[in-house]
């Protein structure tokens, strides 16, 4: 299983490394060192937390004032495959995105919970809100 660093779970959180940190001192998100001691996140604990602070609006509460530019870096909380079809849920901050594409796409692409995974919308419909 893939782990991360509190840098890469920042990004993939969009909050600051400081806020994963004190995440992670309080004990909010489960950390384990490696062979050189720095700090990781298991990939399936890190897209639980994801799931926990996106449903409840957490994040940096710096106001927004461009839009997402159509790509949502973030992390896979949820992989249901059908016989043909396939949903796949991404927390990208505080954005829930939930994909559906062919099993076989989700199968060539190796995706399981826990992996970093980019969404990238196209639309003719998109609403844009300053915040």
């Amino acid at each position: 299983m893939q782990s991360y660093t509190i840098g890469q779970a920042a990004r993939l959180l969009g909050v600051s490394p400081d806020t994963a940190r004190r995440w992670a001192d309080a004990g909010r998100v489960a950390t384990h060192r490696d062979e050189s001691g720095r700090r990781l996140i298991a990939g399936r604990d890190l897209a639980a937390f994801a799931v926990e602070i996106g449903q409840g609006g957490e994040g940096e509460d710096e106001p927004s004032y461009t839009t997402a530019r159509n790509a949502f870096p973030g992390i896979v909380t949820a992989v249901k495959l059908g016989d043909v079809a396939a949903q796949v849920e991404i927390q990208a901050g505080p954005h829930r995105l939930v994909s559906l594409l062919t099993r076989e796409a989700v199968e060539e692409l190796g995706l399981e919970v826990g992996m970093r995974a980019t969404a990238r919308v196209k639309s003719t419909n998109v609403h844009i809100d300053r915040v």
